[in-house]
């Protein structure tokens, strides 16, 4: 069975009964997917041409689900009305991991047919749409760090997600024994996602342990942010199916290693055939283009302002530790893991890579800075920086990482690029949704207070 189907494919096999569901999904605030399971046949005669409704509440909840208030988009005062829910029928594939299941990425629409400018997908192909206004065509590519556990979902919920069993018992970066051990799992994913049309080139041990690195190939920004979307989705489905657990949490544990999204970005021309920013060979190409100098410079101008769409969440910035592998100056050097943007690569596949967003980013947001951070350079002519040498940990004249959610909110509230290039409605969703997760978090007391204080204070 073929990874992206053609409707007359999808057609066909649900005619022969080889598939009875398709699930209609889209990206929520923070990634996840969400829509719903459509039988087959009423996808064909009705929801391929005419879409399916949700509610609009989805855009507006926090990661429990729960109705937070004071957003424009909608409101218990304003009733919590429906959306459209449109297919992306070019998305349109298999997910060989579950039975008789295809899947479909959609767009969500006002019931007057405009467009949820809130809504992630819609966020990036924004800065999408700005990019080929230019001429360019955007190429991103994730990889993404994950911890495997020995429990099921379920059983570590039970545990509260304390003294979880890890599939390693030591550090295995780049490590073969160890990570045959977890080949089961990893393999699964890895072919899981080949089948469904998210093509993979690599797996590996990382930092951590029982933690692995899948590198999922290159591609179009949108279509690279639906890959990555179906990958984190998918790899938690097949965990469950095998009685395991995973998280792209940025930092589950303080004395683990991090997970990050190592987030690399090229521009091509409008073709998508011509790479813009090399110039050369070997070390002649490491300044690139001055194309190449604008978008990096853009990238390092952005970081702090856009770091809330590259770090999300009160955890995200627990994993910016020193000599951890996560960055925590904003520079750039050549194939230098200290520095919060490593340039990489020759020839067409010269590249920024992003060091700063974590494995608990949503990628359609993160990408959408990205753009709007290359774009920003490129439309100011900013001079492509001095390339770093060095230990960046240790550097103290380099600009900062955001230590904080708060930090992060702050910064995204003064932003001008970020109005001029998302809108005003977009910018203050997500700063909305920032702070009101900054307030959940500071009215909880946690485990630490307690251990520190309940006894001796």
């Amino acid at each position: 069975m073929p990874g992206r189907l053609a409707l007359k494919q999808l057609d066909a096999l649900v005619r022969r009964g080889e598939i009875d569901t398709v699930l209609t999904v889209f990206p929520d605030t923070f990634g996840r997917l969400m829509g719903k399971r459509v039988v087959g046949s009423y996808f064909l005669d009705h929801v391929a041409d005419e879409g399916a409704h949700a509610c609009i509440y989805l855009f507006t909840v926090d990661m429990e689900m729960e109705p937070l208030p004071g957003f424009k988009l909608t409101s218990w005062e304003r009733g919590y009305g429906d959306m459209k829910v449109v297919p992306d029928l070019g998305t349109l594939r298999v997910v060989p991991w579950l039975a008789k299941t295809a899947l479909v990425f959609c767009d969500v629409y006002t019931e007057e047919g405009e467009p949820i400018e809130e809504a992630p997908r819609w966020v990036l192909k924004r800065q999408v749409a700005r990019a080929a206004a230019q001429g360019f065509v955007v190429k991103t590519a994730a990889e993404l760090e994950l911890y495997c556990f020995r429990e099921s979902f379920e059983e570590a919920r039970a545990k509260r997600y304390h003294a979880l069993t890890p599939v390693a018992g030591y550090l295995e970066d780049y490590h073969i024994l160890q990570t045959t051990k977890e080949e089961p799992l990893i393999r699964a994913i890895r072919n899981g996602m080949e089948a469904a049309d998210v093509p993979v080139e690599t797996s590996k041990g990382e930092w951590g342990r029982g933690q692995e690195e899948i590198n999922l190939r290159f591609a179009e920004a949108l279509e690279m942010a639906d890959r990555t979307a179906l990958y984190k989705h998918g790899a938690k489905e097949i965990a469950h199916l095998m009685g395991a657990a995973v998280t792209f949490m940025a930092k589950y544990d303080m004395g683990a290693a991090g997970s990050s999204f190592h987030l690399h970005s090229s521009l091509w021309d409008k073709t998508g055939r011509k790479a813009l920013f090399a110039t050369g060979a070997g070390a002649a190409a490491r300044g690139g283009s001055p194309l190449f100098g604008h978008w990096l410079a853009g990238q390092l101008a952005m970081a702090r302002e856009l770091a809330y769409f590259y770090a999300p969440g009160v955890n995200s910035y627990k994993r910016y530790q020193a000599a951890s592998f996560a960055p925590t100056r904003i520079v750039a050097g050549w194939d230098n893991r200290t520095c919060g943007f490593r340039l990489c690569g020759e020839r067409q596949g010269l590249r920024v890579e992003n060091r700063i967003p974590g494995a608990d980013a949503n990628p359609y947001l993160a990408f959408a800075a990205t753009i709007a951070a290359g774009l920003h350079g490129i439309a100011s002519r900013l001079k492509a920086p001095k390339l770093y040498e060095g230990n960046a940990y240790e550097d103290t004249t380099l600009p900062q990482v955001p230590k904080t959610l708060r930090e992060a909110i702050a910064e995204l509230e003064r932003s001008k690029v970020a109005r001029a290039a998302f809108g005003e409605r977009v910018v203050e969703h997500y700063l909305h949704t920032a702070r009101l997760e900054q307030q959940a978090f500071d009215q909880v007391v946690t485990d630490w207070e307690l251990m520190r204080n309940f006894e001796r204070i």
